[in-house]
């Protein structure tokens, strides 16, 4: 029996890494699309539990993860298709160098290779847009199929596990369940949450500050929200930066001290201590170890799974040494 459920273990890793090769294409639609489902599955367990039938539930759950997924993709992209052209001609009237005085010094800036890059960048950036709208339909297609198909039958994979799992090892997948769900919900939950605070507050500061596209800066603040350590402060500097070349001085400091407090700061402040309780624990330099290392590794999925990755490891590195303190200290 021992020799027949190796060789099931064995086919099933083999088939599963003939799959990943052949449907890499939508590996991070997948891997994205099941932990969405399991930060809504709470929703969906409360839907039932007032009545909902599991597929009502189920649809609903879906409907939730379709809406946020749109409401984070559709505002950046219609920001940046209705002011392209103000874009372009931005960067067309951009110097090939600017003079700062610092300290009574004059000190020359160079922008002729940053802006000839930028315009290329915007280039390829509209052009893959263009050329990857068939691909992200279907990927969006795909992901709100499969967030119901795991939602309609949530127990079926702990059912798989924990019936191949020897039993002295199921309080071992509990922690590491455990350890999943807190740390999807401090990507999901916590980062979103704060990222959305963080959209209201910039909205609200660029347009009391006068600024054309005050919306646009607040959907690009509320998305680097997700980036660890950096966070929307780039934004603000990046925003004084271009006043000072513009000659606005004034203004360059006004927006850098009301936009590192109100939107650097206080969204941090206020909403992530709130919710903090709820999610899992994670220093602040491996959760931008794993962000950055996920993000170059994987792509955008990379974000999610790079702390994903980190937050386990870092479990099983306390279980082994509990286990360890366990089996070192003497009975009695």
């Amino acid at each position: 029996m021992r020799s027949r459920q190796r060789v099931l273990a064995g086919l099933v890793v083999a088939t599963g890494l003939a799959t990943a090769i052949l449907l890499w294409g939508v590996v991070s639609t997948v891997f994205f699309a099941i932990t969405v489902a399991y930060v809504l599955y709470p929703l969906r367990r409360r839907l039932v539990d007032r009545g909902f039938g599991r597929r009502t539930a189920a649809a609903a759950s879906t409907s939730v993860a379709f809406l946020a997924v749109a409401v984070l993709i559709v505002p950046p992209l219609w920001s940046l298709y209705r002011r392209r052209r103000a874009l372009l001609s931005y960067l067309r009237s951009l110097p090939d160098s600017v003079s700062v005085e610092l300290f009574g010094t004059p000190v020359g800036v160079e922008l002729g290779t940053v802006v000839v890059f930028l315009r290329r960048a915007l280039a390829d950036l509209a052009v893959a847009a263009a050329g990857e709208a068939p691909v992200l339909g279907l990927k969006l297609f795909l992901f709100t199929l499969l967030v119901y198909a795991v939602l309609l039958r949530p127990s079926a994979a702990p059912a798989v596990v924990f019936r191949t799992v020897p039993d002295p090892y199921h309080d071992v997948v509990r922690r590491l369940h455990e350890r999943v769900r807190d740390t999807l919900y401090a990507i999901y939950v916590l980062q979103g949450a704060t990222a959305l605070g963080t959209f209201v507050i910039a909205l609200v500061v660029f347009w009391a500050l006068g600024y054309e596209a005050a919306f646009g800066l607040a959907v690009v603040a509320g998305i680097l929200q997700f980036v660890p350590v950096i966070g929307p402060s780039v934004l603000v500097v990046l925003v004084a930066a271009t006043d000072l070349v513009a000659g606005d001085v004034p203004g360059a400091v006004t927006v850098t001290v009301l936009g590192l407090v109100f939107v650097g700061f206080l969204p941090d402040a206020v909403i992530r201590p709130q919710l903090a309780p709820y999610t899992a624990d994670i220093p602040a330099s491996l959760y931008f170890v794993g962000f950055t290392g996920g993000v170059l590794s994987v792509g955008l999925i990379g974000f999610i799974a790079g702390p994903l990755v980190v937050a386990v490891f870092a479990e099983a590195v306390d279980l082994l040494v509990a286990d360890r303190s366990t089996a070192e200290t003497p009975p009695g």
